[in-house]
């Protein structure tokens, strides 16, 4: 059941590979189409609904039949996350265009104007996911609060930068502080 997760994952690499290869810009749609894979959220999530919820197997299938909304708005805001605080530094490693640069290419705009765009589609997004926790109590309410503290973990971590490619930034001091340093 979560093999298709993994494989999804690979077929996401493999295309942002070919675009990379390519040089090829896609639209923020095709774009969002991908990346919300290849933040890896799916796999995460997946595998933790299978360790909280405990369902049959004709649970997990109608379940997974489809990636549940909720897997799939915390995902992009993941993406986006991801997207406004490592994009700069990403490009300059040489990685393919991200959400902004999609965007910025797009529709002509600035890269502000393009950060600005992304920071209301996480709103509306968070809007979306917060609905679904009420108008679905047949879903498990501990698997949609993994799902919304990843997504909460994501806006956290790439707040200030990129935290995980760039070490000198505030992430790891945050991190040092949350984890290792006594109060």
């Amino acid at each position: 059941m979560v093999n298709f997760q993994w494989a999804d994952l690979c077929k996401s690499y493999l295309l942002e590979a070919k675009w990379y290869f390519s040089g090829y810009t896609p639209t923020l749609q095709e774009y969002m189409d991908n990346a919300w894979i290849s933040i890896s959220a799916p796999v995460i999530l997946v595998h933790a609904y299978f360790y909280v919820s405990n369902p049959t197997t004709e649970e997990a299938s109608q379940f997974m039949e489809e990636y549940p909304d909720i897997i799939r708005w915390s995902s992009m805001i993941f993406r986006l996350a991801d997207d406004l605080g490592t994009s700069s530094d990403e490009l300059k490693r040489g990685d393919i265009s991200k959400s902004i640069q999609c965007y910025m290419h797009e529709a002509g705009v600035s890269e502000e104007k393009a950060r600005d765009h992304i920071r209301n589609l996480i709103g509306n997004t968070w809007k979306k996911i917060n609905d679904y926790q009420f108008a679905n109590p047949h879903i498990s309410q501990t698997f949609i609060g993994i799902a919304m503290n990843l997504t909460r973990m994501a806006q956290c971590m790439y707040q200030y930068g990129d935290g995980h490619g760039v070490g000198h930034l505030e992430t790891k001091d945050r991190v040092k502080s949350l984890l290792i340093k006594p109060l």
